[in-house]
């Protein structure tokens, strides 16, 4: 990939803002006044939506940015722009309307579980005067920017006679525009430089339903000659995302695991544009993108990729995919989450796998046959210490994790740091617990959680003990 890093095009977003507010908590009961749960607030935070997301995608890329939207004149305005603030972006050309509500978005979640969403907002359409003075300002200044950026999410500030016009102001200026698009009256982006729609609203669009390589080339192509656009994308999910300019190419996605799509179409649209801006070709601008939601999803609720995780993402996927096997304690919460829900049944065991031998894989590809997925807990280093002793183990954890992550049988390995791993038993959640044979009549850590344990003999004579034993007898032989 081209270097990107360091580049710092000038860009115009305009379209809706909003804020993303959640509220997360947890439900015990349900309440004696109605049917209803009663949810304990523990956590709040908010972030910018809409277009704001769009706008923290590029800064985060390191472009410089500026918006134009409309709001109301109320508090949720002055919240919006002071997070803008926060991140450089300037707030001159943000119109206010009186009567008019600015978007808040709220959602109420219990035990990960989105309970509730209540909206503050209006969607009706901006006002001439609001219109006037956008086109105004993009008049004088239209030629200060790379590339603009229309980001549409129904709110009313994107009209269909303004979006006319701001693309005719930019096509006069030589200025390519980018739009994300809403409904599916697409007359109002026609002459645009091209438009990013997902597989569902290209659909809608064109009233074709995409199901193979040929209606969704007669769908994008229709999209691009009947907008007279230069050329068309639509994005395909986990499929990658669709290219049509004069012939139809699909570059793929390269997303190694999905926690959360959230926020991944601003991203696309970001990454693009940004890409452009910075002379790449589409085709070059689409593997950015590719890359840019790739680490995107690999995160949880709506986030951002800077440039130095998405040069180390790139540089991940040339590697051997052992790495990617191992995760963290965030990570392996969103993956357990992901596999009960997709009813998948998770086998957990753990151990200290110092010095890896036979009998060690032997009882992980036994383990393994009992489920679908093989999540492994391995002791961290200062673990091992205070169970085995000072001069264990013999493997950094790094080492250990690594081998482990290579084996066929282990999916997912996931170090802790405690004694036991209760805790981690607890949040990953598995249908079953796998110990060795040496467990018959001791308590297994974990069993009040997970719906079965089974023990597994060890291979006779197979042990890092024993491994070591022989070691030190040779040593003092020699």
């Amino acid at each position: 990939m081209i270097n990107l890093k360091n580049k710092k095009p000038n860009i115009l977003v305009i379209g809706d803002l909003m804020i993303d507010h959640y509220l997360w908590g947890s439900c015990e009961r349900i309440s004696p006044e109605a049917p209803v749960p009663v949810i304990n607030i523990q956590k709040e935070n908010q972030a910018l939506g809409g277009a704001g997301n769009v706008l923290n995608n590029l800064k985060t890329f390191g472009a410089k940015v500026s918006v134009i939207s409309v709001l109301g004149n109320d508090s949720i305005a002055s919240e919006l722009k002071e997070m803008l603030e926060n991140i450089d972006i300037q707030t001159n050309m943000l119109i206010e309307e009186e009567n008019r509500k600015t978007t808040k978005k709220s959602r109420l979640i219990a035990s990960q579980q989105q309970v509730l969403r209540y909206d503050k907002e209006s969607t009706q359409n901006i006002s001439d005067e609001s219109a006037s003075k956008i086109l105004e300002f993009l008049t004088k200044n239209i030629s200060k920017y790379d590339v603009l950026l229309l980001s549409d999410y129904g709110k009313g500030v994107l009209t269909k006679k303004l979006t006319q016009e701001i693309i005719s102001i930019s096509n006069e200026n030589k200025v390519k525009v980018f739009v994300d698009p809403k409904g599916n009256d697409y007359d109002k982006y026609k002459n645009a430089y091209a438009i990013t729609p997902n597989k569902k609203e290209a659909i809608e669009a064109t009233n074709i339903d995409i199901k193979d390589d040929s209606t969704l080339e007669k769908a994008i192509k229709e999209l691009k000659t009947n907008y007279q656009l230069d050329l068309a994308l639509i994005t395909l999910s986990e499929s990658g995302i669709a290219i049509y300019d004069d012939k139809l190419r699909i570059k793929p996605t390269v997303a190694k695991e999905v926690y959360d799509v959230t926020g991944a179409g601003d991203t696309v649209i970001a990454s693009i544009a940004f890409a452009i801006a910075n002379g790449l070709d589409i085709d070059k601008a689409v593997e950015f993108a590719n890359l840019a939601a790739g680490v995107v999803v690999s995160k949880i609720g709506s986030a951002t990729a800077s440039m130095d995780e998405i040069y180390e993402y790139e540089s991940s996927l040339h590697k051997s995919n052992s790495f990617s096997n191992i995760k963290n304690i965030d990570e392996i919460k969103a993956i357990s989450k992901r596999l009960i829900n997709q009813k998948k049944k998770i086998v957990f065991t753990n151990g200290c796998f110092d010095i890896l031998h036979a009998g060690h894989v032997k009882y992980l590809e036994e383990a393994k046959s009992y489920g679908d997925i093989l999540i492994l807990g391995l002791n961290s280093d200062d673990s091992v210490r205070r169970l085995k002793g000072s001069n264990r183990p013999i493997n950094n954890q790094e080492d250990r994790a690594y081998l482990l992550a290579a084996l066929d049988a282990v999916d997912f390995v996931v170090i802790f740091n405690e004694e036991t791993p209760y805790e981690l038993i607890k949040l990953i959640q598995p249908d079953l617990l796998v110990k060795g044979g040496d467990y018959i009549g001791k308590t297994v850590v974990g069993k009040d959680i997970a719906k079965e344990v089974k023990l597994v003999e060890f291979v006779e004579n197979k042990s890092t003990t024993k491994i070591i034993q022989r070691i030190l007898n040779n040593a003092e032989n020699d």
